[in-house]
């Protein structure tokens, strides 16, 4: 399960991880890079994360063996069941930043939602992806009830609110479903 997280008060963060492709959920094999943001430096920030077999562990370490290099950007260049979990970055003053729950599945759909927080009142887009297909007709769901089904994959939730936290997963009909994201 992955979350992406929305609020109408600004948040003071001194560090913004990105998430490069912008996404919570990704296939197995993948090559994702995550980054460390502040004021368009990245001097002095870790990247870190805590999964089922791990904690606080960081991006480039020899004893850990996940991302390279070890820093403030960091390359996971096959990612692996094993990789989802709870990401962040830190400083050595302590600080950290927003956090980022990525998934990675070796099903053969995904989820693709915002990363970054997102502000009530904002479009949402979400894209149903296979692996080896494009543009295929999706259901979406919410709390597990059916919101529509989009024969190009794509819903926009418009103007979202309050009322649209929830659990979104979807499913391309003979290829089967994604992991759920929670959107609050």
């Amino acid at each position: 399960m992955t979350n992406v997280w929305m609020s109408s008060s600004d948040v003071f963060l001194t560090a913004r991880l990105t998430v490069s492709p912008s996404s919570s959920q990704f296939f197995q094999g993948d090559f994702v890079t995550l980054s460390c943001e502040e004021d368009d430096s990245s001097a002095g920030w870790t990247l870190r994360r805590n999964t089922s077999k791990e904690t606080r562990t960081e991006c480039g370490d020899h004893n850990q063996e996940w991302g390279e290099p070890p820093g403030s950007s960091c390359n996971i260049s096959y990612t692996d069941k094993v990789d989802s979990g709870v990401y962040w970055c830190e400083s050595r003053e302590g600080p950290i930043s927003n956090m980022v729950n990525l998934t990675v599945t070796g099903g053969s759909v995904i989820l693709q939602s915002p990363v970054l927080p997102v502000m009530e009142g904002d479009d949402v887009t979400l894209l149903c992806e296979e692996k080896n297909s494009f543009n295929l007709t999706a259901a979406f769901y919410k709390d597990g009830s059916l919101i529509g089904n989009e024969i190009t994959g794509h819903m926009i939730i418009q103007h979202v609110s309050r009322s649209d936290e929830g659990l979104y997963k979807c499913d391309i009909s003979g290829h089967g479903e994604s992991p759920s994201s929670w959107i609050t």
